[in-house]
């Protein structure tokens, strides 16, 4: 199977703080183009690798690239939410080192027929599993005004939010919206060129729409606590967030789990169950590099956040 070069994000320093054990067990909860996988499988010779994908071409291509290095890896086509149960069917409660790296892959963006990008045209679609019912055309031709305004202010922090709404729908009165460039200029109509070209509406609604069709939010804050309670003690965990809803989710969550409760704060013996889970390794995000972000602009949004089981 063919595809474009996927680059994946902070890939080094990725590796680097999962501290891999050669007989350790790993995820990478995002395979995608199995860039971070790659590594980890190098790595963990006597170990064993266990990956989740929703994307059929990802998992398709990743299973022919890890073939190429080692046997000892399984590709689930599964949402990352589904882990700790998936696991468990496989008889494994317990993993050394599991890998977030959020959002899309760059041969989801620049394959025109999965409608990820604004900048080509090709159906509106944005499914992640390219097998669900729902596709972005659905939520654009099918979301009421208030619905829409709603998830373009909260997913995508777009203070235009109910003027382009509107717009959608007196459009779609018209003619469904059916591809990414029809979106794209109703957007354009809706906050007038000036505004368009300066602050990049699109950019934000697409984002918007993506989240909303793929749940992205809610299954973070869902799959996070389930994979600290995977995690052996030393074991760690790795997200790579590309924009600041998935980070502020990520940083409290990881906050949350590396401090004692506050109900028994301040007593002289802390139960276990109230002490602290995880231990931060990296108060602030790691960033790319300056070399990495000459060579992938896609790096300058990256924010790399890593803890510790304790």
């Amino acid at each position: 199977m063919q595809t474009t070069y996927h680059y994946s994000v902070l890939n080094k320093e990725v590796i680097e703080n999962l501290n891999i054990k050669e007989t350790g067990k790993y995820v990478d909860a995002t395979v995608g183009y199995a860039g971070h996988s790659k590594k980890i499988l190098e790595k963990c010779k006597k170990g064993f690798l266990f990956a989740f994908d929703e994307d059929a071409n990802a998992v398709s291509y990743s299973e022919d690239t890890l073939h190429g290095i080692s046997d000892n890896f399984k590709i689930f086509k599964e949402n990352f939410v589904n882990m700790k149960s998936v696991l468990s069917d496989v008889g494994i409660d317990k993993v050394d080192g599991i890998v977030f790296d959020l959002g899309f892959s760059s041969p989801q963006i620049d394959d025109e027929r999965r409608g990820f990008s604004f900048m080509a045209d090709g159906p509106l679609d944005m499914r992640m599993n390219q097998d669900a019912d729902v596709c972005a055309k659905d939520i654009v031709n099918g979301y009421s005004e208030n619905d829409l305004a709603q998830i373009f202010f909260d997913y995508g922090e777009e203070k235009l939010s109910k003027v382009i709404a509107k717009k959608i729908v007196s459009e779609r009165s018209k003619k469904e919206i059916e591809t990414t460039l029809e979106l794209v200029e109703v957007i354009k109509a809706a906050v007038g060129a000036n505004y368009f070209y300066k602050q990049h509406p699109e950019r934000k609604i697409f984002q918007a729409i993506r989240i909303e069709l793929n749940n992205e939010l809610d299954v973070l804050k869902e799959v996070l606590p389930d994979a600290i309670d995977l995690l052996e003690v030393g074991g760690r965990i790795c997200v790579i967030t590309f924009h600041s809803l998935e980070d502020k989710i990520v940083k409290n969550i990881f906050r949350k789990y590396s401090e004692v409760d506050d109900m028994v704060k301040g007593l002289p013996v802390i139960p276990d169950e109230y002490k602290p889970k995880i231990k931060l390794v990296n108060r602030k995000p790691i960033l790319a590099s300056d070399e990495e972000l000459r060579e992938n602009s896609r790096s300058h949004s990256a924010k790399l956040r890593v803890i510790e089981r304790i």
